[in-house]
């Protein structure tokens, strides 16, 4: 069947099906297909001037195929009967001369399914809206943030982002399901100079799943150019030991590094410091880490799904909630139909799928439980110690635990943000970092697919004069 650029839902839904039935009568012993279809947006406004402006579609097929326990997978944006021909032949040719692999294999087909009813995923006011208000939105914003202070009289610019992707996906084992999901977002990043020239940036943003829940562009660009300024100023912080406090910006990334640490494809590969630890205490007892696909907020007048959240996961297998830190105990690894074979154990629903290879793994709604403390409290708490408010490189070793950042914040003086700090670096060992995390926020917002609250780790190391 060809396809057109106005091909409908029913029409995509049956070539999925016609590409899996192909590959099955070609020689697979299994097939998967995954389809994508997708718009995007993108503009950039800089000193109130359209620089960027993009607009986007995008449709495209990827097939994954067994034969026994060899698997090869192709992909293709080509709709056409010859391509579509060429994407089966393709894949059969690889998956005859590949290795075999006794963990290959699709699930069983008792592990399928998929969330029931409307996660609230979509919204079409996305697409609704008109680009010249897409453009005014982030051209309010920079202005917005130019306006707070006469030391802002550059920017790095305002942004406004939407997109909507709609994935079917279809096996051999009699899985098909398709959930359609929206997003949009916008920015800016101010760039402030002080008096003696030195120049200072940062940013603050706000993300949604509806247009309904974004916030305003003048709140938005005043809290960028508040971020901005506090910067103004810094100086590097003596070399100590310290506690430090991470914005739940910051905190995210620290707490990220648990579901790496966790996933099964470093456990069974041995690369992680998380590797045999199962049962066993790798944190405080009041840290509890979490990953949700699951999630729906009520937001009073509306519901929306997570970020993360999705009815079925890369292999077609139902997502779930999976609390891997459990009041300090390693509780779950994270993994796929592969890991979880490689390691003796179930599939955790946290597949991950692109159009071709093989799925990886990837969190859903990914969090540290929040504590009761105010972030103001945390920063109250401590006599001498920094706030850290952006981190840089690459200094995290899973294998071993070892994390070593580049810094910025804030130096925090009997219980008060003193003055702004900058070339620092923090280090320390993840397996001491979160057994020594002393205080949790209540402070925890989604504005990703992972979250944290403020939290304060002590006893890192600060390299700086």
């Amino acid at each position: 069947m060809p396809q057109t650029a106005s091909a409908t839902t029913a029409e995509l839904k049956e070539l999925a099906t016609d590409v899996v039935a192909r590959a099955m009568k070609a020689g697979a012993t299994d097939a998967e297909a995954v389809l994508y279809e997708g718009d995007e947006f993108s503009a950039l406004v800089r000193l109130g001037q359209v620089e960027q402006l993009k607009e986007s579609g995008s449709r495209a097929i990827g097939l994954r195929v067994f034969i026994g326990q060899r698997v090869a997978s192709t992909s293709s944006s080509d709709f056409s009967h010859e391509s579509i021909d060429r994407l089966v032949e393709g894949a059969i040719t690889l998956a005859k001369i590949t290795s075999e692999d006794p963990f290959a294999g699709l699930p069983e087909p008792n592990e399928y399914g998929k969330l029931e009813g409307d996660l609230n995923l979509f919204f079409d006011d996305v697409n609704q809206m008109p680009p010249a208000e897409r453009i005014e939105i982030a051209r309010r914003t920079e202005a917005a943030a130019m306006a707070c202070d006469t030391r802002i009289q550059n920017s790095g610019g305002g942004d406004f982002d939407t997109a909507t992707a709609h994935k079917i996906m279809v096996n051999s084992r009699g899985f098909a399901g398709e959930y359609r999901s929206s997003y949009c977002g916008f920015s800016t990043q101010p760039i402030a100079q002080d008096a003696a020239g030195n120049m200072q940036r940062n940013y603050w943003f706000s993300a949604a799943r509806t247009t309904k829940k974004l916030d305003s562009p003048e709140a938005v660009g005043q809290e960028a150019a508040r971020r901005t300024l506090q910067r103004l100023g810094a100086r590097q912080a003596k070399t100590q030991k310290a506690p430090v406090v991470f914005s739940p910006e910051i905190a995210r990334s620290i707490i990220g590094n648990i579901f790496e640490a966790a996933n099964g494809d470093a456990i069974y590969r041995n690369a992680s410091f998380f590797a045999g630890k199962l049962g066993e205490q790798v944190a405080g007892e009041n840290i509890t880490v979490i990953d949700d696909g699951t999630l729906v907020f009520d937001e009073g007048d509306i519901k929306i799904g997570g970020f993360g959240t999705r009815p079925f996961d890369g292999e077609g297998l139902p997502t779930r909630r999976t609390v891997l830190i459990e009041r300090g105990i390693l509780k779950n690894y994270v993994t796929n139909t592969y890991t979880a074979r490689k390691l003796g154990t179930q599939s955790t629903g946290n597949a991950s799928r692109g159009l071709a290879g093989n799925p990886g793994i990837g969190a859903g709604n990914f969090f540290l439980e929040p504590g009761t403390l105010t972030a103001e409290q945390i920063i109250g708490d401590v006599k001498s110690g920094l706030y850290v408010t952006e981190v840089m490189g690459f200094g995290v070793n899973l294998v071993t635990g070892d994390y070593s950042q580049g810094a910025s914040g804030l130096w925090i003086e009997n219980g008060e943000l003193a003055y702004p700090v900058e070339e620092i670096t923090i280090a320390g060992n993840f397996k001491d970092m979160y057994k020594n995390i002393v205080a949790i926020g209540n402070d925890l917002v989604f504005r990703s697919a992972s979250a944290s609250p403020t939290i304060r780790i002590d006893g890192m190391t600060i390299a700086g004069s």
